[in-house]
């Protein structure tokens, strides 16, 4: 009998700060939906209402103590019911792996401040799909349930409306998909209902169904509430109760049904914004990255010189890339001045982070003893990682009058230094220079800078204009196309590329979310290549530049290859000015039967080599067999692109796409109208592609990406006495599948720091992590993510820990 079952009435009101509105209009949206709820409680006795993102109540705070005191009361009841653990509903792909945990860091943190409780049920009603690494999160963050919509029926066939969501590592949370919309109109709701159990089995004893006006706010509604008690008292539907996920997920527990599993992600929905507005993706890369660097250095130069850590900057920082990483916003779907707002809060954000980072390396500088000799320009290279970094360091100075230069490591031994072009056009006094710079983990490293009339010495690479080998990788590139002819791994003896199209114009008239679109494979043309040549050679590095055309865009990528590199870099500067069009850098291999490998946050996924648009982080690797059967790969690296796909053997990265901004099927384009498009004008960023015997675990692919994103950090010095030596190292790592990612101090003081560190292959191992004197030896289970408080005092024990450090 349908009267049997029971509909948890979950009466919401989805929020967006930022969408088809600046984030002004939704601060006040924020104020006048919950002041609508508070309303609505006082009236209807069983209403039962729930939220989340604890930036919301924040603001409320900031602005409205009565309503938040009313908010207070409301909570402590059961009424209120606070829900999400997060700061905001994010984008569930783009975000990099710290930045969710520092969603919950924060929202759960405040929320036990302000009204002790926190939130057990993560709630993402609206992001456009969910990375598989999220349950382990969600778990160490105090989370045991999850509650998503999208992907819908129509996208993913998952086991039914409730299941355990399963990720990688094993972790589980118990989740479940809202069936239709998790918003309503504001009148009776029986249509939602209807819609709702169309879509949900019929012999499930307890479902939810979401009800509320939503997006712009304003939630419940009066018409709402009395539609729930004329419905539920009617018969012939399920018994209707004001209720809320804890109570469902509890009493789903509690009735011993049987709950199937789910392992992975849940995928797919609007694809597009995984490359929509290139210009908030790469703002957000570079943010959490400088962000992690700061915190560095920030801790390490606490603990040796007293500096005072900056927490609350950081806590400021994050929160405002936080807020930018809303869905709708990183997910390049908002209205175009909302991204002039993005751009600065990013910009504040990344300006806080660069201070904290100045303020530590520069007391840590002043401290190396560096002894005064003629003519010599002193330059402190600092590594951001917990592993030895071998990579060139460019760097500019008005020093010398020399021509040219000459450099020595800290023990008196011969450095390769190149000279390249400066920045600054001026007339000779400003130059830029190359360095092969070797830094041990996580410390810096003092090199001497003397002039020198023989600046280039012997050059170290065998390049021509369409060559460049050292000893180690070869590649060729095809004057006639623009792309590469071989890209050799001289180590394994491994070529994997063959010839083909590389700048790929791919037809796109889907909307800005790229709505109904698994693959973007309707190709307009391609890019023609202009020139090919040699721009620079030496003892460093050679750089071959070429330079493409299509329509009225420039594509120049210019192929760098040091003289110790495994791997070759790939500086595009790409000047487009097409619309409706998509831009898709190819790579074809020839690699057959292959595994196609993403990265996800804090882990990697195999993927169906099928051409389908898939989000991934800073990699991506084809590996499989050559002709011969001989395994090999080709991992592509980026430091601010999310696009991608694999069909084959061939890797894509989707460059830029061009929709209108903001604009959502089944409006259509009027022809006669004015409309802004995306990501016309200039761009810059940076690939490195890695061909490898094997698979991509042989070639330090995860490093490689890291050291991409947080490159050394050169800083010209001058002589002083000082207590500390030439060369310094304070946190290493013994295995090189687990990336200690995070190095602060702990939320609670400046007496303990804070590891966070991962296994990236997939494989169980024991590692030890070194930090400033003191081992931390832990098991690491696959795709594990480990927390640990270390204590400043060496007698304290060091601790595991969960993700909000409690």
């Amino acid at each position: 009998m349908a009267e049997e079952r029971l509909l948890h009435m979950i009466g919401n009101a989805h929020i967006d700060p930022v969408w088809l509105w600046q984030w002004p209009e939704g601060y006040q949206e924020v104020r006048a939906t919950f002041a609508s709820a508070i309303d609505r409680m006082e009236e209807y006795p069983e209403f039962v209402f729930t939220c989340d993102s604890a930036l919301y109540l924040a603001w409320v705070e900031e602005h409205d103590p009565d309503l938040f005191a009313a908010i207070g009361k409301r909570i402590a009841d059961g009424r209120w019911q606070q829900l999400g653990g997060w700061w905001i509903e994010p984008d569930c792909n783009l975000p990099g792996g710290e930045s969710f945990v520092r969603q919950a860091l924060y929202s759960q943190r405040y929320l036990k401040s302000r009204f002790g409780i926190t939130s057990t049920v993560g709630l993402n009603v609206d992001p456009f799909g969910h990375n598989a690494s999220l349950p382990q999160v969600l778990r160490k963050s105090g989370m045991d349930s999850y509650v998503f919509m999208r992907p819908g029926p129509h996208e993913m066939t998952l086991p039914g409306p409730y299941f355990w969501w399963e990720s990688p590592d094993g972790t589980r949370v118990l989740t479940y998909r809202i069936p239709h919309e998790y918003c309503s109109s504001g009148t009776d709701l029986g249509y939602q209902i209807d819609k709702s159990l169309a879509q949900l089995p019929a012999d499930a004893p307890e479902l939810m169904v979401f009800y509320g006006v939503g997006n712009h706010g304003g939630g419940p509604t009066r018409a709402n509430l009395e539609s729930i008690r004329r419905l539920d008292a009617t018969g012939g539907l399920p018994r209707l109760r004001c209720s809320s996920p804890r109570d469902f997920f509890d009493q789903l527990v509690a009735s011993g049904v049987d709950i199937p599993v789910h392992a992975g992600e849940l995928q797919h929905h609007a694809v597009g914004c995984y490359s929509a507005h290139s210009g908030v993706k790469r703002w957000n890369r570079r943010a959490e990255n400088l962000l992690a660097r700061a915190e560095k250095w920030a801790s390490v130069a606490t603990v040796l010189s007293d500096v005072a850590y900056p927490a609350a900057d950081f806590e400021r920082a994050w929160k405002l890339v936080l807020f930018n990483q809303f869905h709708d916003t990183l997910g390049g779907a908002a209205i175009e001045p909302a991204y002039e707002d993005s751009r600065d809060q990013y910009g504040h954000a990344v300006s806080l982070a660069g201070e904290a980072f100045n303020r530590s390396v520069q007391t840590l500088a002043r401290r190396i003893d560096i002894r005064q000799e003629p003519d010599m320009t002193p330059l402190v290279v600092f590594n951001p990682h917990p592993w030895r970094l071998v990579a060139d360091v460019e760097f500019e100075f008005g020093g010398f009058p020399a021509f040219g230069a000459r450099a020595v490591d800290d023990s008196g031994t011969a450095v390769a230094v190149q000279r390249t072009r400066s920045r600054a056009t001026v007339n000779g006094w400003r130059r830029r220079l190359a360095l092969a710079a070797d830094v041990p983990p996580l410390g810096y490293r003092v090199y001497r800078i003397h002039p020198s009339g023989d600046t280039e010495g012997a050059p170290g690479i065998t390049a021509t204009d369409t060559r460049l080998e050292n000893d180690f990788v070869a590649l060729e590139i095809d004057p006639e196309t623009g792309w590469l002819r071989s890209l050799c791994d001289k180590v394994s003896d491994v070529d994997v590329v063959c010839g083909g199209s590389h700048g790929v114009v791919v037809d796109d008239r889907s909307d800005t979310w790229g709505h109904r679109v698994r693959a973007y494979d309707k190709v307009a043309g391609v890019f023609a290549p202009r020139s090919v040549r040699l721009v620079e050679n030496g003892p460093v590095r050679a750089v071959l530049r070429v330079v493409s055309e299509y329509g009225s865009s420039t594509l120049t990528e210019e192929y760098v290859l040091g003289v110790r590199d495994r791997h070759v870099e790939v500086r595009v500067t790409l000047d487009w000015h097409e619309k409706q069009k998509l831009l898709k850098l190819r790579f074809p291999t020839v690699l057959s039967a292959v595994d196609a490998t993403f990265e996800i946050p804090y882990g990697h996924l195999a993927r169906p080599a099928n051409g389908s648009e898939e989000a991934a982080q800073a990699w991506v690797d084809v590996s499989g067999e050559l002709p011969g059967g001989r395994r090999a790969g080709l991992a592509v690296l980026n430091d601010g692109k999310y696009g991608h796909d694999v069909l084959g053997g061939d890797i894509g990265v989707t460059a830029v796409r061009s929709p209108v901004y903001a604009w959502h099927e089944p409006k259509e384009l009027d022809p006669d109208e004015l409309y802004t498009f995306q990501d016309q004008g200039r761009q810059e960023f940076t690939m490195r592609l890695v061909p490898h015997g094997g698979d991509w675990r042989d070639a330090s692919v995860v490093r490689l990406a890291a050291e991409l994103n947080q490159p050394a950090f050169p800083l010209i010095e001058s002589y002083h006495d000082g207590d500390l030596p030439a060369v310094g190292s304070f946190m290493s790592v013994s295995d090189g599948s687990v990336v200690p990612a995070v190095l602060k101090v702990a939320e609670d003081g400046p007496d303990a720091l804070v590891v966070r560190a991962y296994e990236t292959a997939g494989r169980a191992c024991e590692a030890t992590i070194e930090v400033l004197g003191r081992p931390v030896t832990a098991s690491f289970g696959p795709a594990e993510i480990k927390t640990f408080l270390v204590p400043r005092d060496g007698e304290a024990p060091v601790a595991e820990t969960d993700m909000i450090e409690w």
